[in-house]
């Protein structure tokens, strides 16, 4: 006996240690995330200012919503006169989220500056072009050049949508989209109004009446525009261009309310189906697809964005590569910045770069935007993306540039060429002007000075024992400071070689690089300051394949080149292996780097190049690489010994190149760091940082395990119903389900991997089954923590009423005995007198019926969270009077206990099915026994009532919380023009209503029972165990919103059931009988 008791009490302390862990984890996310989401966070951009006015345009499309025209300027000016002189390109910004139609004023000032200076300053980088798979393999598209000049300035209208709440409730989503494409009709419509009026006063006309708008959208304002080019109502090619900035696109940030889910899902299905070529039946050819005019792209702020995630800004699966793509901001071309949800609307850097992006869209014949689709198309990529490859692991993608195509006379002949051949520089100085020529004998060259001499690389010599690889990285401009060309056999002659082997110059191959600001200099007798490296140039085996040698010319003194050198000049060459500069870092690693430092020290002499592969995305876990410089100085310059005795030990700087977060676990990151210099590199994970990203990313999915958890613990308490056992409380039940290895390994590592194996099957994108598995089970964690913190607040709050309740309750009872004061006597019979009442009596015994009513009125009506705000009352009604019942009960046992434990043993262990103790409980709480089954007093049954709506409340608690979003949304709204609820929404709503009235007790639970299929009885605890799967996998899908599917499937079929057992049991079917535990008194 000792044992067993032994052994209950450590189970006893297992059960409570897991809970406590599993506590404790949920709370260490939330609070580091909390504290990292609400640190300032320094994101490099600058201001952009202007002076705005806002001109009102008359519309009938709405009372509540209204259009304006932006203008740059500070004078005052006559607002029909100046829409009478419209003649410009329209474009439409479209805000978020409670977003205001006054955001425009930062892309709408930096482009009329950018329409009055003109295009940007024509640099020779490498530029990207568009793949095989973007369509880019024309020829005459690959060398398509960006206007000289900009003919024709924008005109930026903007819609005022009240700052209403759309990414909260699928209604408003829906009247933005409507008000949209009538916006666009009458932007189209004043336009052809501006025309008429300067043709009735004479004045002179030009151009043409635009026939399309630029839709721009910032957060759920993009969203918008996309449902707006697809709407049924929209003027044919009326819209042909939508550029979003940190939009989702594939799914709402706030994924809960399952009308806002299933627009999106809708809108999406209608793009995919607009790509397509429409066909009869029989499949003949119809029309071109709807939507192959639109070109689409998105822009996201990167891993600052904290309100939408990349994820969500992807348009894989919507739009085709030959029509759109996602960039980040980190990215992007002379950007580099990754900046919150709101400032990418006023970061300078992105504004003045989009703004001569959409000017670049503007033909100069036509004055409209260019019809083709891949010249847009062309236009982006080459404006927004720089020419930094996708990946800079070159281990596993040697070809990490585009291929060097020879530029000749002859390159039209040139055979499998897709990118414009690499052209010659212009004259800025010639080779008459340079020094004599260098002749470098080491693997490394430095540059320290705008010297204006060739050095001379011998790449058979020095690409040789694996270093068969050429990396430069300079501050120097390409052509106006330094210029790069291939060589065949010195002493040949040009002429009589093929055109892949003459002198080559591969200048134009360079890639401009994120560069920070110049750092100052502090050591003696240095020069003031020197600019980081802005451009990096690498060729491979394949490029130089048929070249002997590679020359580096250095422009000689400004006053030949034309052009002021940087502060310091300074350029490194260096042949390298690969394999040298490839550095992994496993998950292990990096999270043992949260905890301490990781080190890494670099001596000199080492490569120029390094790959850092982290295992784990830099989006999710945050690493802070900080470099410190050990030493420095150039014992070999790779000079004669004659030329290199002026050079001093100067410090050449450090570059970090990274690439944008790529929704991919592994990412690469590549170091650039001076050869000559020896250096102490640490490495660290913010806790915080990777904590916030954490529930950022995996929110969502919480949401949809959490009910997940709700439903397995209904399971458990089901199931110990149907066995005729004590209902188990919501707490026991999540803690059972949190045994290891069973249940634990059914109900969360069995989802996990069907989940897995089902991507697998569909051929869809799927992460690394280690992470996945990893991340899956830490959401799973943290949601059962949030349920069993929110399952003990709840009931402490139970507690407590009920103790304050009875309490009162005793005092006033004794207090009625005790003393003949008329106060007390008066209040009971005036109470008396409201209880007979002939209405109240109603409301009393139809009391389920009138809360069903008031729940389905509210969710049809009004709005669905009231309605399940109605549940969550009538649950914590009774949960409350079964927690005071359950207390009274206790207090009446523990009296007639003391007032008769005088008496035998044998009398005390005797069954008691009549005594006194049946005299104090009314005959109405007696349910009739089951033969066999275990009598229960009158408390025990009250705590298991309590135990069952409590699971009841907290699952339903939950939904209406996911409903809550949408309920600010529609607050924000009263007194305006209000519209019934969706029909989905208020259909899921009373199935989740049905499963509450229909289960008010644990005896009322459904059966299913299928004659049919071999006597099949469906129990209530495998209809929760189908919906948690359902929900979990909802989870994993990130689509918590699908949930109220499984709640409302639940609800109809105890419905169904409830109809059922009715019928049956007036036919006398006994097994629909209604199922009770039996007590006693």
């Amino acid at each position: 006996m000792a044992h067993r008791e032994v052994a209950l009490m450590l189970q006893g302390s297992k059960a409570k240690l897991r809970m406590v862990i599993v506590v404790i984890i949920s709370l260490c996310i939330g609070i580091a995330a909390l504290y990292g989401l609400l640190k300032p966070v320094s994101n490099g951009c600058i201001m952009t200012y202007m002076y705005p006015t806002y001109i009102p345009i008359s519309s009938m499309g709405s009372a509540k919503y209204a259009l304006y025209l932006y203008h740059e300027g500070w004078k005052k000016i006559d607002y029909k006169e100046h829409l009478k002189k419209l003649n410009g390109v329209p474009v439409l910004f479209i805000p978020g989220n409670g977003g205001s139609y006054k955001q425009v004023r930062s892309l709408a000032a930096e482009s009329d500056r950018a329409y009055q200076g003109g295009p940007l300053e024509r640099t020779f980088y490498q530029e990207a072009f568009l793949t095989t798979e973007e369509g880019g393999a024309d020829m005459d598209l690959a060398c398509f050049q960006l206007p000289s000049q900009y003919n024709y300035r924008l005109d930026w209208f903007a819609v005022d949508l009240e700052g209403e709440h759309s990414a909260m409730d699928g209604r408003i989503l829906e009247e933005h989209t409507e008000y949209v494409v009538y916006a666009i009709h009458r932007i189209l419509d004043q336009y052809k109004e501006s025309h008429d009026a300067r043709e009735r006063e004479g004045a002179a006309v030009s151009g043409n009446l635009p026939k399309s708008v630029i839709l721009v959208g910032h957060s759920m304002g993009g969203f918008v525009a996309r449902a707006a080019a697809s709407h049924p109502s929209l003027r044919k090619s009326a819209v042909e261009t939508i550029l979003t900035l940190s939009t989702p696109h594939q799914s709402p940030p706030v994924a809960l309310q399952p009308s806002l889910g299933h627009y999106f899902t809708q809108i999406n299905e209608e793009w995919r189906e607009g790509y397509q070529v429409q066909t009869t039946q029989a499949g003949r050819f119809v029309s071109d697809p709807p939507l192959s005019h639109i070109v689409v792209i998105s822009i996201s702020g990167g891993y600052y964005d904290y309100q939408v995630r990349s994820k969500l800004e992807s348009l894989d699966g919507i739009v085709p590569p030959t029509h759109g793509f996602m960039i980040s901001s980190t990215g992007m071309k002379n950007v580099w910045l990754s900046m919150e949800h709101q400032a990418i609307l006023w970061c300078n850097q992105l504004v003045v770069q989009v703004s001569h992006t959409v000017l670049s869209l503007i033909n100069s014949r036509t004055g409209q935007p260019f019809s083709d689709t891949r010249k847009r198309l062309a236009i982006f990529t080459r404006m927004l993306h720089s020419g930094l490859p996708q990946s800079f692991n070159w281990k596993m993608q040697p070809q990490l540039f585009p291929r060097l195509t020879v530029s000749t006379e002859n390159a039209n002949n040139a055979a499998g060429s897709q990118a414009c051949p690499l052209s010659n520089c212009p004259t800025y100085w010639t080779d008459d002007a340079l020094e004599r020529d260098l002749y470098i004998q080491t693997t490394t060259v430095t540059v320290l000075a705008m010297d204006g001499r060739r050095r001379w690389l011998d790449i058979q010599k020095l690409g040789s024992n694996g270093k068969s690889h050429f990396i430069f990285v300079t501050n120097l401009a390409p052509c106006s400071g330094v210029r790069l060309h291939l060589w065949p056999e010195k002493g040949k002659s040009t002429s009589d070689l093929p055109a892949s082997r003459r002198v080559l110059e591969v200048t134009s191959k360079m890639v401009l690089i994120p560069s920070g600001p110049a750092p100052r200099q502090i050591e003696p007798g240095s020069q003031t300051e020197q600019a980081p490296p802005s451009a990096v140039l690498m060729l491979g085996p394949d490029d130089m394949h048929g070249f002997r040698f590679l020359t580096i010319s250095v422009a000689p003194r400004p006053t030949i080149s034309g052009r002021p050198p940087p502060a310091t000049s300074m350029a490194v060459g260096q042949f390298f292996n690969p394999e040298e500069g490839q550095k992994e870092y496993s998950p292990q690693w990096m999270l043992l780097s949260a905890y301490s430092h990781k080190e890494m020290f670099l001596k000199e002499d080492h490569p120029l190049a390094f790959n850092l592969s982290f295992a784990i995305s830099l989006g999710l876990l945050p690493v802070t690489l900080s470099l410190e410089t050990a030493g420095c100085g150039i014992k070999k310059s790779g000079l004669p010994d004659e030329d290199g005795e002026h050079l001093d030990n100067s410090k050449i700087h450090v570059l970090i190149s990274t690439m944008p977060p790529l929704n991919s676990e592994h990412e690469n990151v590549m170091l650039l760091v001076d050869p000559h210099c020896s250096y102490k590199i640490s490495f660290s994970v913010s806790v915080t940082a990777a904590a916030s990203r954490f529930l950022l990313l995996y929110g969502p999915q919480m949401v949809a395990l959490s009910v997940a958890v709700l439903f397995f613990s209904l399971t458990r308490q089901a199931y110990e119903w149907d066995s005729n056992l004590v209902i188990p409380s919501l707490l026991a039940a999540v803690e059972f389900n949190l045994r290891m290895p069973f249940p634990f390994l059914l109900l969360a590592i069995v989802p996990i991997l069907a989940s897995f194996f089902l991507s697998l099957l569909k051929s869809q994108p799927s992460p690394p089954m280690t992470s996945f598995i990893t991340v899956s089970l830490l959401c799973y964690l943290f949601a059962n923590g949030f349920i069993i913190l929110l399952t003990l607040v709840s009931q402490l709050v139970f507690y407590l009423a009920a103790v304050v309740h009875t309490s009162i309750k005793a005092r006033w009872q004794a207090w009625g005995r005790n003393f003949s004061f008329s106060c007390p006597r008066l209040v009971i019979k005036l109470s008396s007198i409201f209880f007979s009442l002939k209405v109240i009596r109603i409301l009393r015994v139809n009391t389920v019926l009138i809360t069903a009513a008031v729940a389905i009125s509210l969710v049809c009506f009004v709005h669905p969270a009231l309605g399940l705000f109605v549940l969550v009352l009538s649950h914590a009604f009774c949960c409350h009077n079964s927690m005071s019942s359950f207390l009274m009960a206790s207090r009446r046992k523990e009296f007639f206990y003391d007032k008769y434990e005088a008496n035998d043993k044998s009398q005390r262990s005797a069954p008691k099915n009549e005594g006194t103790l049946d005299q104090d409980f009314p005959p109405e709480e007696k349910p009739p026994s089951l033969p066999g089954s275990p009598k229960k007093c009158f408390g025990e049954t009250q705590i298991e009532i309590f135990h069952h709506r409590h699971g009841l409340l907290v699952l339903h608690l939950v939904a209406t919380l996911m409903f809550a979003p949408s309920l600010v949304a529609w607050l924000q709204r009263i007194g305006m023009r209000q519209s019934f609820p969706w029909f989905l929404d208020s259909a899921l709503c009373i199935g989740v209503i049905f499963h509450c009235i229909f289960n008010l007790k644990p005896e009322s639970s459904f059966l299913f029972y299928f004659p049919p299929i071999l006597s099949l009885e469906v129990r209530p605890q495998f209809i929760y165990m189908l919906a948690g799967y359902y929900s979990y996998f909802s989870g994993l899908d990130l689509a918590p919103y699908r949930v109220f599917y499984a709640m409302a499937a639940i609800g109809f079929i105890s419905f169904v059931s409830k109809l059922l057992q009715i019928k049956k049991t007036e036919q006398g079917d006994q097994r629909f009988r209604i199922r009770k535990h039996s007590h006693r008194h």
